[in-house]
Parts: C-alpha cells; structure tokens; sequence
C-alpha cells in the first residue's frame, strides 16, 4: 500500500489571519517536501470562490510542482467535472502527462457546492447527467486513435482528437464517490475508486460497505476494479494534551470549513443529494468523542497503523493524508509527514516510491 501528500486547502474560517496566497505557497512547499520524503504522490483539490479550498487551478499548481520533481504522481482531489468542459479537461491533463513523463493520476467528482456552480452556468441541478456524459467524453479522448463525435445533452462536437496526446494511454480515472450511484458509476467503466474514509462512514455506513458496493457494481458489468483510494484526516499526538489540541482542530474543520458549503436545503437540492444533507447535519453535530479511527488518524504511531492494516486488508491500493487540516502550522504538517514516513511508512509493504 502506498501514501500520498492530499489537501482541499481548506481556509474558511472565523478570525484568520491567513490568506489564500500564503495557504497556496505552503501547499505547493508541501508537496515538493513529500516527494523527497518519498511519497508516492500528491493530491490537490480544486475549490473556488474561497468556498471550503482556496485552491482554484489544482492543474497550474501540479504542473509546477512536476517541473521540480522526478517521481511524485500528480492528482487533482478532485476535478469539479461539470463546471469544465470535458475537451478542454482533456487537453490540460493531457499537457500535463507529457510534460511530467506520464506522472497522472486523474480523479473527478461532480462536487457538492451549488456556489461554484452558478458563476460557470454549469447545470447543478442536473449534474449526475453532465458528469456521467463529460466523463464518457473524457475517456474516449484519451483512448482512441481517432478523432471522436458526441452528440448528447450537454456536449455536442464532430471529428475532434486532443494534441498532446497523454503518455498515458488512457490516463488513469479515480472518481469521487460519496455515493452509492457514484460508485455504481465507477463500477461501469472499471474506473478507480476514490472516497474519503469519514465520509464513507457516515453517507455508506463504512468504509468496508463502499468497497464491497464497488466490487459488486464492477462485477455486474464485467470490470476488473480499478485502484482503490482512501483520504484520511491525520494528526499525531503523543499526550492528552496534543490530543485534545488535535481533535479540536478537527471539529473546527467539520464546524466552520467542512460543513460550511451547500447544494442548497433539502427541499431545493437535487434528489442525487439527499444523502449530503445527513453528512453536513452529522459533521456540524459531532462531538469528540466521534473522531475515532473511521474518520480520523489520530495519536501516536502504532494507533495509526493498525487503522491503516484495516485498510490495507480490505484492498486499498493507496490511502492520502491530510495534514494540514484546521489550520494546523506549515512547520508542524512538514514534522508529521516526516514522521510518517519514518514511523509508519516502514510497516507497509511498497510504501516509497
């Protein structure tokens, strides 16, 4: 099992001080930092309009990052689908792969904020349509030989083939999926798994739950399982008194950043998420005594891998870490992914790249 560097660059809170350009630079700094430790790669989320993330263009940000490093693969966490055009996705990840020796792993989602939607005039309302529809484009622009037509709802082209052409061939699909129907759709095409251990928890009923679906979905349609990722929040603690310090970091984020962004209330939301409104409800209502290992990392080196044996076991090809949630310092999430590396890294078989 291997390890990644993840954020959703998550800056939206009461009284802080820290601005979008210095979270964005401390990112980056990060990122770097995990390829010299011998991560094995480096997650990005994209959010805009200052919404949960700061981090708008995940694919400049990486493209920087590629030019600095030799080995660390390069994610978005994840690509809004909807509010992009899929060619034009294509071509940008395509770029790129070529310039990076083909270091691209592609992960999509449909999102979950009807915010970032409207400014684009992107279809929230009926997004599970534009993504599955985007998501058939973009497959097919990095698999054929061909130039390809789609004539559906959303996008309508003849005759168009991308240049560059991704080293990849096709790159590398994960898809988000807080969702049943979202992993059915992963399982469709025989396209990767992403999901967020907490999330999983609370919207499928555990993270063994979302796996045994995902199997089933690519069962029913004749797929091999693609590669199974997991993010998980981290914070090492070695007394009551970090412990403490860590779990309110922890709940601030679900209080103030990580429940703060909506599809809208329950009667004006789209039907696909209903489930979202019992996972916002759940995060801005947990206490401590909720931040156990189904959703948190937390405590000395031991405590986190067996969680992470858990994982392993159930297959998961890669789990991503996200230290520097809740405003945690710069200097203290470059201490952490060290200590990893160093302390629990060592446990797994295929760790470092």
């Amino acid at each position: 099992m291997k390890f990644g560097y993840f954020t959703l660059s998550d800056n939206h809170y009461t009284n802080n001080t820290r601005t979008p350009n210095a979270l964005v630079m401390d990112i980056v700094d990060e990122a770097l930092y995990a390829e010299t430790l011998g991560y094995n790669s480096a997650w990005l989320g994209e959010h805009h309009f200052n919404s949960l993330g700061i981090l708008s263009c995940p694919d400049i940000a990486l493209a920087y990052i590629a030019a600095r490093t030799k080995h660390i693969r390069l994610a978005p966490a994840v690509t809004v689908l909807p509010i992009h055009h899929p060619i034009r996705v294509a071509e940008q990840w395509a770029t790129l792969d070529l310039l990076s020796g083909g270091r691209v792993d592609f992960a999509t989602g449909r999102g979950y904020d009807r915010g970032e939607y409207l400014p684009f005039k992107a279809p929230f309302d009926d997004n599970t349509t534009a993504f599955a529809e985007g998501l058939d484009v973009l497959n097919r622009l990095w698999s054929s030989d061909q130039p390809i037509s789609h004539h559906g709802k959303y996008y309508d082209f003849d005759n168009v083939a991308i240049t560059p052409q991704p080293v990849q061939r096709p790159i590398p699909i994960g898809i988000a999926s807080f969702s049943r129907p979202t992993i059915e759709l992963a399982g469709r095409y025989g396209f990767g798994l992403v999901i967020a251990a907490f999330a999983a928890t609370i919207t499928l009923g555990g993270v063994a739950q979302a796996v045994g679906y995902y199997q089933e979905a690519c069962a029913k349609n004749g797929k091999k399982p693609g590669r199974m990722v997991s993010s998980y929040f981290i914070h090492f603690a070695d007394t009551p008194e970090e412990e403490r310090a860590a779990r309110e970091r922890q709940l601030r984020y679900s209080r103030e950043c990580g429940g703060a962004v909506s599809p809208g209330t329950r009667d004006t939301a789209p039907k696909s998420y209903d489930y979202y409104h019992d996972f916002k409800d759940k995060m801005r209502s947990a206490g401590p005594e909720k931040l156990d290992s189904r959703a948190v990392l937390l405590g000395k080196s031991p405590q986190i891998i067996d969680t992470l044996k858990t994982m392993e076991a159930l297959g998961f090809d890669e789990i991503i870490l996200y230290f520097n949630v809740g405003l945690k310092p710069h200097s203290q999430v470059k201490d952490e992914m060290a200590r990893f590396m160093a302390e629990v890294a060592p446990s797994f078989a295929g760790a470092y790249t």
